[in-house]
């Protein structure tokens, strides 16, 4: 998988993984792929909900070490 960017928003609380994540998506061309890392247990139902309604594929989840990893394809 080809990784354009990466979003570290280990530590961080809900909402900030996803303000993270949407200000990197903004500078995304369509078609590249975000990882987001994060240790906020509420960020897989929200990031989840989040690519859906804005068009995003998410490709893959994993959990790692308490660590949750996101990959997420820009519409």
């Amino acid at each position: 998988m080809n990784i354009s960017k990466v979003v570290d928003a280990k530590g961080l609380a809900c909402p900030m993984p996803i303000v993270k994540t949407k200000k990197a998506m903004n500078e995304l061309e369509s078609g590249q792929v975000l990882e987001i890392q994060t240790t906020d247990k509420g960020a897989k139902n929200d990031l989840t909900a989040w690519a859906k309604s804005g068009g995003h594929e998410l490709l893959k989840y994993e959990e790692e070490n308490n660590v949750l990893k996101f990959w997420i394809k820009k519409g």
